[in-house]
């Protein structure tokens, strides 16, 4: 079930696949939260303004990846979960030369009484 949110700074744009990226986070839920294959869903959302801090450097970029899960995983493993996103991370997105990358995890429980989900075929 997963719903996995990956937002990242416009100037990573040609740094890392994201299809690539995707399927070995799916893959790391997989193992780590006991995710069902094929049950978690990455978007990637392109970010163009990150200001950081009160000087703001243009030179700065984040990965921030954000996990909603429905409740009941073990703390030790969502801890698992974000060190592997953050080795991922760190194997996968090469900033340009001189540019300070930012990466984060967060794993949230998702309301299970007002959650809702579908799909269409067309």
């Amino acid at each position: 079930m997963p719903q996995i949110s990956v937002d990242y700074s416009s100037s990573l744009a040609g740094s890392f696949d994201r299809r690539v990226l995707g399927l070995a986070i799916n893959r790391l839920a997989e193992e780590t939260i006991d995710a069902k294959p094929g049950s978690c869903k990455t978007l990637f959302r392109r970010s163009e303004d990150l200001v950081v801090g009160s000087d703001g450097s243009a030179d700065d970029a984040q990965v921030y990846v954000e996990f909603q899960l429905f409740p009941g995983r073990a703390p030790e493993a969502k801890a698992a979960l974000s060190e592997g996103v953050l080795a991922l991370l760190a194997q996968h997105v090469r900033p340009a030369p001189g540019t300070r990358l930012f990466t984060a995890v967060n794993i949230a429980d998702i309301d299970r009484d007002s959650y809702r989900n579908g799909s269409v075929r067309g």
